[in-house]
């Protein structure tokens, strides 16, 4: 199953919805995450807030491709992505495990294929090998076996994904 996480207008929605099995839209009608962490504990991978992104952790991690596509905000991905992602923490569970020499949360649905960004907007170059690196790491950390980073220099380049 193949994910997308975008910050775009609703106008795109068209295109990337021929690219992909889901899309989950930044649109503002959900509430942040709490940091309760029932969706870790008491109700595994479901979010006690019931509203758009209730159940986005069982979304997310089903996905065996994750595509976000982000405004760039100094190298980092735009604060309605990061709310997503901040929802979808029940992908992994409290437990730990090692992985790439490291510990790690053992992931709910086992290891995913890809992770992919795409950022747009202006970005100066320490920006990019900041983003990079938070890529890298959250691939790591979500148990994505393979990312990948794209600067679009504009929004046209969405063809490409």
């Amino acid at each position: 199953m193949r994910v997308i996480i975008h910050d775009l207008e609703n106008k795109y929605n068209k295109l990337l919805l021929q690219k992909c099995d889901r899309i989950i839209v930044v649109d503002g009608k959900y509430s942040a995450c709490r940091g309760c962490f029932n969706c870790w504990t008491k109700h595994p991978a479901e979010c006690f807030i019931k509203d758009s992104l209730h159940e986005v952790s069982k979304e997310i991690g089903r996905a065996d491709e994750l595509i976000i596509i982000t405004e760039n905000y100094y190298g980092m991905y735009s604060p309605p992505v990061k709310n997503i992602l901040d929802r979808s923490i029940g992908i992994s569970t409290p437990m730990s495990i090692y992985r790439g020499k490291e510990m790690h949360h053992t992931t709910r649905y086992g290891m995913r294929e890809l992770l992919s960004v795409y950022a747009y907007g202006e970005m100066t170059d320490a920006e990019r090998e900041s983003f990079l690196f938070m890529i890298k790491r959250n691939a790591l950390n979500l148990g994505y076996k393979h990312y990948s980073f794209t600067y679009l220099e504009s929004i046209g380049g969405l063809g490409e994904i």
